[in-house]
């Protein structure tokens, strides 16, 4: 016959080395599923990138109203850069999930280059990007935007057709396609503005900014 203050203490060994060996097997189900769903969550993270393209010229144009987004941006081009006129070119708003790569690509009016002909033809655009979002070491999240890629296909007038019997009406400018772009790795808060770079477009000196912004979208 087994005593029965030995027996309950022996008891009580065997049922705390049982907890002891099935504890850490369920924390560990429990971290690894707390963790598959927070990976799950950040990966339905869907962003709104907006991309602001800004003609700078020192041309005597009219200046359009910017949005008042753009005053700090437009602020601090003032202060670098030496352009008189900052003028909005276009600007597009694309959705790109969280570790989601965005690629668009457009077709766009003309860029005013002053006296050229080639100013009615059109301008051909791209930009891609890998998204992610990261924390920093402040533990503050930031999103990156890896292998950034922006290009445009300028149209520059090279030279004028012959003109011909049938052609009494002048000659054709001769228009070849230059295309300009940037590509980087940046790194930017929700709801702020970046300048992702600048870029000099035809003879007459202009330039055009990138700017990118982001936000976590609504839905």
């Amino acid at each position: 016959m087994i005593p029965i203050k030995p027996y309950r203490t022996f008891l009580c060994a065997v049922v705390f080395l049982m907890v002891a060996i099935m504890a850490p097997t369920a924390f560990g189900q429990d971290s690894g599923q707390s963790s598959r769903a927070a990976t799950q969550k950040d990966e339905d993270i869907n962003f709104d990138i907006q991309l602001y393209l800004i003609l700078a010229s020192n041309r005597e144009v009219e200046d359009n109203k910017l949005p008042v987004v753009l005053d700090p941006i437009v602020k601090r081009l003032r202060d670098s850069l030496a352009f008189k006129h900052y003028n909005l070119a276009a600007t597009f708003l694309n959705r790109v999930k969280n570790n989601g790569k965005l690629d668009v690509s457009w077709v766009g009016g003309p860029f005013a280059i002053h006296g050229s002909p080639a100013q009615t033809n059109p301008s051909f655009s791209q930009f891609t990007s890998l998204v992610r979002v990261v924390t920093d070491d402040s533990g503050h999240e930031v999103l990156r935007l890896n292998e950034f890629r922006f290009g445009t296909k300028v149209p520059i007038v090279v030279g004028q057709t012959t003109t011909t019997v049938a052609n009494t009406g002048g000659g054709f400018p001769t228009v070849s396609y230059e295309p300009v772009g940037l590509r980087t790795d940046l790194s930017l808060r929700e709801g702020s503005l970046v300048i992702a770079g600048t870029l000099n477009v035809g003879p007459s000196g202009d330039a055009l900014v990138v700017v990118i912004s982001a936000k976590r979208a609504a839905n």
